[in-house]
């Protein structure tokens, strides 16, 4: 089988061959159709992740596949079951094994594709805005980079709980793709003047920030009295510092959201997240957006769309071609 893999490092991943890996106890071989790619991704190929993995591993966090083998023990997901994994690393492959667990059964009306650039994204948004933020029906919601694989769903989420979403991203056409995904404003943040922007707004009490950099700083700046901040990640590339004592006068609470931790932390929790969400995304009201769909032998040119922000959504490889 083909697997895009990191051999040593700081080297670039490559693709090449590897044996039709067998299920162990309690595993399931799922024969993978699609990857959702990550931010993540990238930090693991830097070897900057929280998270790293030993040496040579393959990429992909979250996939999708149809479950062709089973190993001991295992009574569910039952063979020919379609099902999303959050597996961590092993999605950009053909073939890989997975604990059963793990495996969400899919929908029928879920694509692949679709299935696996949710898992992580909509986790996420779903997590850091109900559980951390306590987002409320009629407050006003910041997301910075609200056009990113993340940021949109964000956006979508926060409408669909009822909150005024101001969405931040550059240029005209990723903001009509936020608008589209339900915000009631639209800021470019190649304009400048930020802090400015949103205070004219009424100022946000819920800001969701996956950008970091600069626009960190004019967003708090904004934060109501009593408001929440959740740092999601770091897609500019730079960590920002938060002055305390603003914290501090303004009452506002600092959230730092890693959604892969929940899969230790409250894994029933995050299973009843991502159950809430199929439900949401059956009745209609959540809608992937994936904005570039690339095969397997393309998989570094896909990495580099992340890399370069060049793509709106999720990016999503599939293991034909």
């Amino acid at each position: 089988m083909r697997a895009f893999r990191l051999v040593t490092a700081g080297s670039a991943p490559v693709l090449g061959s590897l044996p039709l890996p067998q299920p162990g106890p309690g595993e399931v071989r799922l024969k993978i159709a699609a990857c959702g790619l990550n931010f993540a991704d990238l930090l693991m190929v830097d070897g900057t992740y929280q998270e790293r993995p030993t040496l040579p591993f393959t990429l992909g966090l979250e996939l999708a596949g149809t479950v062709e083998a089973v190993g001991a023990g295992v009574v569910a997901p039952a063979l020919g079951t379609r099902v999303a994994v959050y597996a961590g690393q092993g999605g950009l492959a053909e073939y890989g094994c997975f604990d059963a667990h793990r495996c969400m059964a899919l929908p029928d009306a879920m694509s692949f594709e679709h299935a696996a650039a949710f898992q992580i994204a909509y986790g996420t948004s779903h997590l850091a805005l109900s559980h951390r933020a306590r987002l409320l029906p009629g407050e006003t919601l910041l997301v910075l980079g609200a056009a990113g694989g993340v940021g949109l769903t964000a956006v979508e989420i926060g409408r669909h709980m009822g909150a005024r979403v101001i969405a931040v991203a550059r240029g005209a056409d990723r903001l009509a793709i936020a608008e589209a995904a339900g915000a009631a404003h639209l800021i470019d943040s190649t304009a400048g003047g930020l802090k400015a922007a949103v205070r004219a707004l009424g100022g946000a009490d819920v800001v969701f920030d996956a950008v970091g950099g600069a626009l960190s700083r004019e967003a708090l700046a904004a934060t109501n009295p009593g408001g929440r901040y959740l740092m999601i990640g770091f897609a500019s590339g730079q960590v920002p510092e938060f002055p305390a004592n603003h914290l501090l006068v303004k009452n506002i609470a600092l959230h730092g959201f890693y959604w892969g931790g929940y899969q230790r932390l409250a894994p029933e929790l995050a299973a009843f997240s991502l159950q809430t969400l199929l439900g949401w995304h059956a009745e209609g009201a959540l809608k992937p957006h994936v904005g570039a769909t690339l095969p397997l032998s393309r998989a570094a040119e896909a990495l580099a769309l992340l890399r370069e922000r060049a793509s709106t959504g999720k990016v999503v490889v599939t293991m034909t071609g």
